[in-house]
């Protein structure tokens, strides 16, 4: 089910069937150094991360967070989409995509539209955002969504310093 187009990208509900992009996505070098190992070492594993992850929270709240397809090539390239934390006062965007696709424009396209859907049809009026100080990419790319550093905050349950942006 498609949630939102741009020009080049097609963001959808993830389902079962995206285990295996899942896996793959989530033992990339930049996703464990930046967002951290989440122990998805199998399928099993990933679909059990799907069914608790974005699949609960569209069932449960409306949203979650999206696959993000290549247009042309229906190839999934990455995930953008709202996370609603316990720890976050607003609700959280979160984007992360292959190796191969990082710095390419696919990140900008996917968040602009996600944060466009959020506060349009979602309704949402303040949406943050929170990265590892280190990954200079990410802080670059809210700061080009027009997201401001808010403050630095101790986060999840190693406490790690993570940078809050809102907007």
């Amino acid at each position: 089910m498609t949630i939102i187009e741009t020009d080049r990208l097609t963001l959808r509900k993830f389902n079962l069937n995206d285990a295996v992009f899942i896996l793959e996505l989530l033992n990339t070098p930049l996703w464990l150094k930046f967002i951290g190992d989440k122990g998805v070492k199998t399928i099993q594993e990933a679909e059990n991360y799907l069914k608790n992850g974005s699949l609960k929270s569209y069932e449960e709240k409306g949203f979650g967070l999206y696959l993000v397809e290549e247009k042309t090539t229906k190839s999934p390239i990455g995930m953008c989409g709202f996370i609603k934390r316990d720890e976050l006062e607003n609700l959280d965007l979160g984007f992360a995509f292959l190796p191969e696709y990082i710095g390419k424009g696919y990140g900008y396209e996917a968040a602009n539209a996600c944060i466009k859907f959020g506060k349009d049809v979602l309704g949402f009026e303040k949406i943050a955002a929170i990265v590892n100080p280190e990954n200079e990419a990410s802080n670059s790319l809210l700061v080009k969504l027009g997201f401001v550093l808010e403050k630095q905050i101790a986060f999840g349950e190693n406490a790690t310093l993570v940078n809050l942006y809102g907007i």
